[in-house]
């Protein structure tokens, strides 16, 4: 059983689970949604915001906080909590996706990746050992591996030699942080790191990359390669048949998942940990989740609209302004529509995970998910 990850509850209802997680920086509770800092900062927030919005733990990038502003500069600082004013948990992914999502500049082998810069073109190359290394000076709580991320659809040949690259990057990551951990004071002791499970759309792929992962033992597990084209009762197969064959006593997270129904069905399914872009990507386009759905805040009939963004929420952004206000401020480009829209989805996706917590706890998970099904699906 991971020392760090501690169940407290599960559901009668499904396989969800509520659960907490210590780090160095804290401790935040599961299930979670990470809202994503890829850069060093989550667009149009503050570390206060985002605190008052009940955020626990957020996500940054290895590969984007490598190429700028460099490991020379975050090491200066004293790591990433430091230079960017973040005092909690933080979970850096190794950059694997944005190796997938930036093809046309990279090249994969088996010994690591090979790139040009999307800022300045210059050559670089990523190794598992490395990527290591890095979100080791980074500092992040919890670091991810180096994997293969394929697109969707695929064939049975692509899904498989990306799963055997993943299952060998792993190996290699692993050692290196046991290896870090025996020379450093901090790796072993107050940094986690995080396996991936890869095999496309294939359970039998799924289930071989599993066991190579698990035999590692790393301190969590990712369900990798899902939200990478496929509808979403494709992602939802894939977590059913992945999620029992990981262990039971660590935590489980589904990587790029923020919509409210597919958050749901995910956590009564068993998984722990989310991240995603979209809760800041909806805000700066006029987006809003609210308890009565969705809705397009920028559209012309809310202009005369007083009533608060959701009447059901207690953000800063509903129990200060209304619906005319941010159409307004959207209207006329104004910084502070993001600002407020943002700070308002992220607070709606991470005390929709709180409440999820007290009804694993209490029952009523399953009136929760009604309820955001009906608005949602």
């Amino acid at each position: 059983m991971s020392e760090r990850f501690k169940i407290i509850a599960v559901s009668k209802e499904n396989r969800a689970r509520a659960g907490r997680f210590k780090t160095a920086h804290g401790t935040f509770t599961t299930p979670a949604f990470m809202s994503v800092g890829t850069k060093g900062t989550v667009k149009a927030m503050t570390p206060e915001m985002l605190q008052k919005t009940g955020a626990e733990i957020i996500l940054s990038n290895n590969f984007h906080l490598t190429l700028k502003p460099g490991m020379d500069i975050i090491s200066a600082a004293g790591g990433l909590h430091k230079f960017m004013g973040w005092p909690g948990p933080i979970l850096t992914d190794s950059g694997g996706y944005q190796v997938f999502s930036l093809s046309d500049i990279a090249k994969v082998k088996d010994d690591g990746v090979h790139f040009r810069s999307p800022y300045d073109g210059s050559k670089n190359y990523f190794t598992p050992e490395k990527v290591v290394k890095t979100q080791s000076i980074i500092g992040s709580d919890i670091m991810m591996v180096l994997d293969e991320c394929i697109a969707y659809p695929h064939s049975r040949a692509e899904a498989q030699k990306a799963m055997i690259r993943t299952g060998r990057w792993a190996q290699k990551s692993k050692e290196e942080f046991d290896r870090l951990a025996g020379k450093s004071v901090t790796t072993k002791k107050e940094q986690s790191i995080f396996g991936i499970v890869q095999g496309g759309s294939f359970e039998d792929l799924r289930k071989e990359s599993a066991g190579m992962i698990t035999d590692l033992d790393f301190d969590g597990y990712a369900i990798g390669g899902v939200s990478v084209g496929e509808p979403t009762h494709a992602i939802n197969k894939i977590i059913d048949f992945t999620v029992p064959l990981l262990p039971e006593k660590k935590p489980r997270y589904v990587m790029g998942l923020g919509d409210p129904a597919t958050l749901v069905k995910a956590v009564a399914r068993g998984v722990d940990m989310f991240d995603c872009v979209i809760p800041t990507r909806h805000g700066r386009n006029g987006w809003l989740y609210t308890s009565e759905g969705r809705i397009v805040i920028r559209n012309a009939q809310y202009k005369e609209d007083f009533n608060a963004p959701d009447p059901d929420c207690d953000c800063y952004t509903c129990s200060n302004f209304t619906r005319a206000y941010l159409n307004h401020l959207y209207r006329n480009n104004e910084i502070l529509a993001s600002m407020l829209n943002s700070l308002h989805n992220i607070h709606f996706l991470v005390n929709l995970m709180f409440k999820i917590q007290s009804s694993i706890k209490d029952g009523g998970f399953n009136k929760i998910a009604e309820d955001i099904y009906k608005v949602y699906e």
